[in-house]
């Protein structure tokens, strides 16, 4: 039989035991905290990644915002470029389309008075009449009246003709700046010595009138 004595160190023996089974635990948990601590850092470190991405993106946004105003700078330009060249048109046409219609107004208020002088003969005035006639003129048909208009003249005396012209109607029939024709109609009353009756003759005249020297001058009288 075991004494009291030994039964008491058993006891404390097993006590000993359980208490080092209990505290074993207890030092494994370090690493496990450790383990724990190694996970948060690689978290920390992923989202340090994240971050650095994102800066990077922004990054290449920021870089690529200026290239952004640079092109929307160009196309601005290029628009207004667009517009400037059709306005500029548009003012030009607006500049030849005025021009034209003071061309057409000045040649037909001009070509109503060389057809006043052409069909008027005043036998008092006959070289008052020729002058006018070769002054308001200019090409072809001036050469032409000036080859004439002293053997024109002696007829006219010989004659004692008279003649008073007057515009009925007068159109434009074309314009430009430069040259424009109109078409008259005219009523010339005519008497001479043989004929002192007044004899009413009507016609239809195409008159081309030229600018020469800022003076609007009929170049060419048809009677088609």
């Amino acid at each position: 039989m075991k004494s009291s004595s030994e039964t008491s160190d058993a006891h404390t023996e097993s006590d000993d035991d359980k208490g080092q089974d209990t505290t074993s635990p207890d030092l494994e948990a370090p690493p496990g905290r450790g383990s724990g601590n190694s996970g948060g850092g690689a978290a920390k470190d992923d989202a340090a990644e994240a971050a650095a991405d994102d800066g990077g993106d922004e990054g290449g946004l920021a870089t690529g915002r200026p290239r952004g105003r640079t092109a929307t700078r160009w196309i601005g330009a290029a628009v207004l470029v667009a517009v400037l060249a059709v306005a500029g048109y548009e003012g030009w046409l607006l500049l030849q389309h005025h021009q034209k219609d003071v061309a057409a107004a000045q040649a037909l208020d001009a070509a109503e008075k060389f057809a006043i002088t052409l069909t008027t003969i005043d036998p008092n005035a006959i070289d008052t009449n020729i002058t006018g006639v070769i002054d308001g003129s200019t090409g072809e048909f001036k050469d032409l009246y000036q080859k004439s208009s002293a053997q024109l003249r002696q007829v006219l005396i010989d004659n004692e003709a008279t003649a008073n012209g007057m515009v009925l109607d007068a159109a434009v029939k074309s314009a430009t700046k430069d040259r424009v024709e109109v078409v008259l109609f005219i009523d010339q009353a005519v008497s001479n010595a043989a004929d002192p009756a007044p004899q009413l003759d009507r016609s239809r005249v195409v008159m081309t009138m030229e600018k020469v020297d800022g003076r609007w001058l009929a170049s060419k009288v048809d009677l088609p």
